[in-house]
């Protein structure tokens, strides 16, 4: 099949997208919508900017013969970095899919879809039915929220002692449950990002990175090792802190006749009353369910007003500019 076939049959697919319908660049994961479609060329717009962006026909041809070039399965990686809602328009087409797992641009005959695009309606937060979470963040964030509200911590030398044991103990459960969530999000999250690219979200951007760690073999294999290099083994000896231990219970030496001391003191979270916690968490549950009228309104209100300065403050722009062929293309 020529190229020139391809391309009409994926205008046609284009134009049939839904108007409302939003797509995503495979990697970075940014959202962008359709505004056009010509014959040289498919006009697109970032959700996040207002700046009409031109994809050429000539650079679909292009991403077509890399594709075929790499036996039909190309690498997402080799994208130069404005490219990618090439990727993500042409998976449009039924002969190609991006493989998000992989990381590739497939060309089959068996293509199962985009998984890049998504109807604007399906994720419409007023239509849908929120559920409270099973998890325990949750309950202890609703608690802690609570808590903030009740009390001045911006000079916390004036709360009282039980309220500031209220928060740290809330704020540890806090820390250490969204920590555990936080692992689970991020193992999930492993599986999905590829190359060392950022992937953005409307709080912020991830990126896929590598740790190296470190842990030396056992002694002898080291010290052979070494003295097998020319390196004598007295060298690398060092003091052992466990034997250090064993020589001050046979000796008349104090501890800090070989240890450097320093010591701090901490608050430990000694006990967490979960029964009261419940008994408060039903009852803010309570409370909001019972929220009717006026009130009512004035909190979706506020809740509405706080959500836009959120999604104001927290939108993210990448600073990029995009130039346009002459003629204004």
């Amino acid at each position: 099949m020529t190229f020139g076939t391809t391309w009409n049959n994926l205008l046609e697919n284009v134009e049939e997208l839904p108007s409302d319908a939003t797509l995503v660049t495979p990697l970075s994961r940014k959202a962008f919508g359709v505004t056009d479609v010509q014959e040289p060329r498919i006009l697109i717009e970032y959700r996040d900017d207002d700046e009409t962006i031109p994809l050429q026909r000539d650079q679909f041809e292009t991403l077509y013969r890399r594709i075929q070039d790499a036996h039909g399965e190309f690498d997402l990686g080799r994208l130069p970095p404005d490219a990618e809602p090439y990727a993500t328009v042409i998976s449009l087409h039924p002969r190609f899919e991006v493989d998000d797992r992989a990381g590739t641009l497939k060309e089959s005959d068996q293509s199962t879809g985009s998984p890049l695009v998504e109807a604007q309606g399906d994720t419409d937060d007023e239509d849908t039915e929120r559920e409270e979470p099973d998890v325990d963040v949750y309950a202890d964030a609703l608690l802690l929220i609570d808590a903030l509200e009740r009390h001045d911590v911006t000079t916390l030398e004036d709360v009282e002692t039980p309220a500031l044991v209220n928060l740290y103990t809330l704020l540890s459960d806090v820390q250490r449950n969204a920590n555990d969530l936080r692992q689970d999000v991020r193992a999930v999250l492993l599986d999905r990002l590829h190359h060392d690219q950022p992937v953005s979200g409307q709080f912020g951007s991830v990126q896929r990175t590598s740790r190296r760690n470190r842990s030396l073999k056992d002694d002898e294999v080291v010290l052979n090792a070494f003295e097998s290099a020319g390196i004598e083994r007295e060298r690398l000896t060092t003091v052992d802190s466990s034997k250090v231990d064993e020589a001050l219970n046979v000796t008349e030496l104090s501890e800090s006749d070989v240890y450097e001391i320093e010591e701090s003191e901490y608050v430990r979270k000694a006990d967490v009353d979960e029964d009261e916690k419940e008994t408060r968490l039903q009852g803010l549950k309570d409370r909001l369910a019972e929220t009717e009228g006026e009130e009512a309104d004035e909190l979706r209100e506020e809740i509405e007003e706080l959500e836009g300065r959120i999604e104001e403050l927290t939108e993210f722009r990448s600073g990029r500019s995009f130039h346009t062929s002459a003629g204004g293309q």
